[in-house]
């Protein structure tokens, strides 16, 4: 009598027996192949979603199969555990992020494991330990030595409750998202690294990466953002110091008419020293973001500063304005205005009625100017009008002129220059430029150095003292690491280390005397920019890496995450690695060899509008849906009132829109195999997944049938031993679709990752296996014992607690983990009689079964002998024949 399927039974037999044998444990073996895998870490939140379950199960049978191809397989697992939304945390629930974080590291791990993913757990590593971060401490203070770390003010987001800086997605409507209060914009001294100093490089080795998606590289480039162009200078009425620009667009420069600064550029606030009209509006400028969405989206706001500048060229004056769309951070701080050829230009200058001159004849003019003159004479363009056929053509030449166009072109209205394109143009100005001594060419990068300063307490202690007397010094290397407190009492209005002076205090290692530590913490993208190295030997007490580990086991041959993470993390991660490299921690120039960017899980949305308009989103768990008759929601009411709720869209699952599954929940109903299996077959991995709870009951009522199968089979008794030359064709038949359904499933595992059509695959194998009544001959049972081996090897990777416990039941005293992926036998694939489909003038008519040997005459025999298609030629001769090997006969009547 067969066993029933028990999940939870079954799932703690696995996870007990891998625990005992340490099963996915790994150590370096020099001389075998190895393969890292790595899913990015995730942030110790409290509960696992259904986002963390399809990353990490993509990592997982990636990983399993590389294991079963013999490969030594690393698939480490950890926390990014510092960050603001512990500090939210611990003011919500009156508690200190360090409890609250390790509390919740200690549910996810838990989770984590009922999964049964195959992590070497040993080697997992927590970002907000000390034994992790002192390292990146100490590669920040030689850093600093090297020159690529340096400190300056700079303009940044600032709260002026929370006193801190915040990130550009922090700010939501012009509000801190924490505190609301307006956000000011600020200038404050803050910690850099030099990652401009790598940006060509970065930019250079996308190229090498064609493990990556096209999509993610293109991100990066357009992020490094690199431009050659002029930078050239502005004299200014009645200033000692000329104002520099730099402009990809020189061939433009004939069209400025007026120069817009920042509002805490020096020009600036000079003349709002006279200016209290002026000195407002700054002020009010000041508290703008500074994220690029934002400018580009925000009312052009200036005023003038009551000076002008000298065109370079003409020699003109032009005004010089204060603009909230220019950025004291990015370039020079002020920028040449070309209302003509730039949208942005043009929207100011119209809103204030500036000059806009037009210097570039666009390829669309021309081509227009070139049909007008085929019907008269361009000089006198009056009588053009005259022609009724004429007017669209003229009327879209108007539309162009008294517009903005940034389309390259030829010179108009630029005297000297008349005449050039955009590369003779460029080449002339910086030749005359440079001749002057007053511009040169340069290649510039939208790419900024990175801002690591923090002013949170969650975070790495940036580690630098400041002494009167010898400036910022790093901390010793044998003073490392500087420890964060943990045991502190956290309300959210200051950083516990910036209220307590006496943390701060301490002695100069240089001159002895007296001096404070630094109370900025790092950004939490420095602890997730290394700890895939981390990884190779994090218990390692030597230094920040092992190298000999580090070489072995990087670069990582498989990373998966998420598209949100296509440019920060990714390009951080890259920068951090050519650091460790040129520290000589690493050899190799890339971290990640391969990159699997998976798709969200979404799922639909309802809600109701409140009194105040705002939408109150409501769980789909709580909603009854009336379908109509092709089962498509018509309707939808809360269950706890019966009244209507609005349908939404389908959407990302998340917090804000109430429309998360729990994964645990899952867990407990159906058993972790069943979540795995439905997060693997409902999508591919890079596609969206729509989460369906049909489709998980699908997946539970598959398992169960695997079950069946197998112990129907094992209830049988033993098979005999397998002899091919013995099978009779409808058992050669299914043990070459056995080797084909092999072939397939490892490929779609291995090189095309798409795992949904493994799974579909293997249920069509097993709907061939189990169709009509089970062979017991002798050799039908040897084919299916083969038949169900493989099965259970290929499901492995995907669901692995089932398929352990099976395979006892299969091969009793042999453990799964220690079985290789099945061999596709080449012979089993021939076949003795192949299929072919017969058309009369196309259209399917007949099917006909003919020896793999048989010439074109025989297969025409055959065609034509088909009852079936006798009756549809019906005696018509026959004017064609077209036989296409192996697939069909066409017969042409």
């Amino acid at each position: 009598m067969s066993q029933p399927y028990q999940p939870s039974l079954i799932e703690q037999a696995a996870q007990a027996f891998w625990q005992e044998q340490r099963s996915f444990e790994v150590r370096e073996e020099p001389g075998r192949e190895k393969y890292y895998c790595l899913s990015m870490f995730p942030y110790p939140s409290g509960k696992l979603h259904m986002g963390h379950v399809r990353n990490y199960t993509i990592g997982d049978v990636i990983s399993r199969y590389q294991r079963m191809l013999g490969k030594n397989v690393l698939q480490p697992i950890g926390f990014d555990a510092f960050g603001l939304p512990a500090e939210n945390a611990a003011i919500a629930n009156n508690t200190q992020p360090a409890k609250w974080t390790y509390a919740n590291m200690d549910y996810m791990r838990s989770q984590l494991q009922r999964l049964g993913f195959a992590y070497d757990w040993p080697r997992e590593l927590a970002t907000c330990r000390p034994e992790y971060y002192r390292w990146e401490q100490l590669l920040f203070t030689r850093l600093m030595k090297k020159g690529l770390v340096y400190r300056k003010n700079a303009v940044v987001n600032w709260d002026p409750v929370d006193q801190t800086v915040l990130a550009n997605e922090q700010v939501v409507d012009g509000r801190g998202w924490r505190s609301g209060a307006l956000v000011e914009r600020k200038e404050i001294p803050q910690w850099f690294l030099k990652i401009t100093a790598y940006a060509q490089e970065l930019l250079d080795d996308l190229d090498q990466l064609e493990g990556w998606p096209e999509a993610v590289k293109t991100m990066q480039r357009n992020w490094i953002g690199r431009s050659e162009g002029l930078e050239l200078q502005f004299r200014i009425e009645n200033e000692a110091e000329p104002l520099t620009v730099y402009t990809t667009r020189p061939d433009t420069l004939m069209g400025v008419t007026y120069v817009a600064v920042a509002a805490e550029h020096p020009l600036a606030q000079k003349a709002a020293a006279g200016n209290a009209e002026l000195a407002a509006f700054l002020k009010d400028a000041s508290r703008s973001g500074v994220a690029e969405a934002e400018m580009e989206t925000m009312e052009k706001r200036g005023m003038p500063l009551g000076i002008h500048a000298i065109h370079p060229i003409s020699g003109e004056k032009v005004p010089v304005w204060a603009a909230n769309f220019v950025l004291m951070g990015y370039g020079t701080g002020a920028v040449m205005a070309v209302p003509a050829h730039d949208e942005r230009d043009f929207e100011f200058a119209k809103k204030y009625g500036l000059p806009i001159k037009r210097v570039i004849q666009s390829v669309r003019e021309q081509a227009l100017m070139q049909r007008l003159a085929t019907v008269g004479d361009l000089s006198d363009e009056d009588d053009l009008v005259d022609a009724p056929a004429n007017q669209p053509l003229l009327a879209e030449l108007e539309a162009i002129r008294s517009g903005c166009n940034s389309e390259h072109g030829r010179l108009i209205n630029s005297g000297e220059f008349d005449g050039l394109d955009f590369g003779q143009a460029f080449e002339a100005l910086v030749t005359r430029f440079e001749a002057a001594g007053t511009g040169k060419r340069r290649v510039n990068f939208r790419l900024r150095d990175w801002g690591v300063s923090r002013q949170r307490y969650w975070g790495c202690p940036i580690p630098v003292i400041y002494c009167a007397k010898c400036d910022a010094v790093p901390v010793p290397e044998d003073q490392l690491p500087v420890v964060l407190p943990e045991d502190v009492a956290f309300t959210g209005v200051k950083s516990p280390i910036k209220a307590d002076p006496e943390w701060a205090r301490c002695a100069c290692p240089q001159c002895g005397g007296p001096a404070t530590r630094e109370t900025d913490t790092f950004d939490t993208f420095m602890e997730s920019s290394w700890y895939f190295a981390r990884y190779a030997c994090p218990n390692y007490e030597g230094g920040m890496l092992d190298s000999a580990a580090a070489n072995y086991w990087l670069p990582v041959d498989q990373y998966i995450g998420g598209i949100e993470h296509a440019i920060l993390h990714l390009l951080y991660a890259r920068f951090f690695h050519k650091l460790m490299r040129d520290e000589g921690l690493v050899a190799s120039n890339e971290p990640f060899t391969n990159l699997l960017t998976q798709g969200m899980v979404i799922k639909e949305t309802y809600y109701r509008e409140g009194a105040d308009g705002k939408k109150l989103w409501i769980n789909p768990a709580d909603v009854e849906l009336t379908l109509d008759a092709k089962a498509q929601p018509v309707a939808a009411t809360l269950r706890s009132d019966g009244q209507p709720v609005v349908i939404g869209g389908v959407e990302k699952m998340s917090k804000s829109k109430n429309n998360g599954v729990d994964p645990q929940a899952l867990i407990d109903e159906y058993g972790a195999d069943t979540v795995r299996l439905f997060a693997m077959f409902a999508a591919p991995p890079e596609q969206s997944l729509e989460w369906r709870d049909d489709g998980v009951e699908g997946a539970s009522r598959f398992l169960k049938r695997l079950w069946r199968a197998v112990q129907l089979h094992v209830e049988a008794g033993a098979a005999p031993a397998l002899d091919a030359a013995a099978l009779s064709e409808p058992q050669k038949a299914l043990r070459r679709k056995l080797h084909e359904t092999i072939a397939k499933v490892g490929d779609d595992y291995g090189r095309r990752r798409t795992f949904n059509t493994a799974i579909a695959a293997i249920m069509e194998l097993m709907n061939e296996a189990t169709r009509g009544e089970a062979d017991a001959s002798a050799q039908g049972r040897a084919v299916a014992q083969e038949l169900w081996e493989a099965v259970v090897l290929m499901l492995q990777p995907i669901v692995p607690h089932v398929c352990h416990a099976l395979w006892v039941q299969l091969r009793p005293g042999s453990a799964l983990l220690a079985q290789a992926w099945p061999k596709v036998d080449e012979a089993a694939l021939t076949r003795a009689v192949m299929n072919l489909v017969v058309q009369v003038n196309g259209k399917l008519r007949g099917n006909i079964a003919v020896p793999v040997s048989a010439t074109q005459e025989q297969i025409l025999e055959a065609a034509l002998a088909d009852a079936n298609v006798v009756r549809f030629i019906n005696g018509a001769p026959i004017r064609k024949k077209i036989v296409v090997p192996g697939k069909l006969v066409n017969l042409v009547i």
